[in-house]
């Protein structure tokens, strides 16, 4: 079980929703980059690949760790009968593409050709569907129309919104807290600010992203942002609404405080301990 599918717990859910009161939330923005075909899924798992790429050479300091693509679980190939698909060249290539990004900043269409190879390995690994030949006989292929789309995604982020001072930490984990939740693990953490990532079409505060939200927080605070310095805190919650370049930002005091938060994470722990 997941973090995500942990939080649809009824219980949980309900916790959560008693704990956390949904703030008011502004969506009067406008769309600017509009899906242009059904692949919602692998459109806003490529563009968090190609944003985490983009991020990294906006912070040459950050700091990354392995793609959730290159899990050694999904190993080399995957042998199906007599057929026998391999994933590790679509890994070699990106890692190619990757490094040629990193010096010219330039998102070329091989680039966006192994974002979308790494989206697809990586659902593979997420959904454990690893015998679906359909699926692995699509990797490797994109309609063009997905690939405007990202680019489009890419073209309305503003750099300004993700440009750290000191911390920059992508795809962080929580050390032994991740664990605690069968492995978690966030988008983005910008100095004090912890933000996810949503290529959604709507601009709206649904109350299942703002519990993922606020579970990856009490993750940090059970645990610690893996690659942050000692002592460091999230006081800033945020998600980033791709398709409409916007980042939404609030600020913890405004939703806990330490009096009531101890007791929540203690909850918290041992409600997780006893489903995983």
């Amino acid at each position: 079980m997941s973090l995500t599918l942990f939080l649809k717990q009824a219980d949980v859910s309900e916790k959560f929703k008693t704990e956390f009161a949904k703030p008011i939330f502004d969506g009067g923005q406008k769309i600017l980059a509009p899906p242009l075909t059904k692949n919602y899924s692998t459109v806003g798992m490529a563009f968090d690949y190609l944003l985490r790429f983009h991020l990294e050479r906006l912070n040459p300091n950050a700091k990354t760790r392995e793609w959730v693509a290159e899990n050694p679980a999904l190993g080399d190939e995957i042998q199906i009968g007599r057929k026998v698909f391999s994933l590790e060249k679509f890994i070699v290539k990106a890692r190619k593409n990757h490094a040629e990004f990193l010096k010219t900043g330039k998102i070329s269409e091989e680039l966006i050709g192994s974002v979308w190879s790494l989206a697809q390995i990586e659902e593979l690994y997420r959904s454990g569907r690893y015998e679906d030949v359909m699926l692995l006989e699509k990797l490797g292929v994109i309609d063009p129309q997905d690939i405007k789309d990202l680019r489009q995604l890419i073209k309305v982020m503003q750099p300004e919104l993700f440009r750290a001072k000191k911390i920059c930490v992508l795809n962080p984990i929580f050390g032994s807290a991740s664990e605690l939740v069968d492995g978690a693990d966030g988008d983005i953490v910008i100095d004090d600010t912890m933000i996810e990532v949503k290529t959604i079409k709507n601009l709206e505060l649904d109350r299942s992203y703002y519990n993922q939200l606020l579970g990856y927080f009490i993750l940090s605070r059970i645990g610690r942002i893996v690659g942050t310095p000692s002592g460091h805190s999230i006081k800033r919650l945020g998600i980033y609404f791709s398709r409409f370049g916007h980042l939404w930002l609030i600020d913890v005091a405004k939703i806990t405080d330490q009096k009531k938060l101890t007791p929540f994470l203690k909850w918290f722990e041992k409600r997780a301990r006893q489903e995983f």
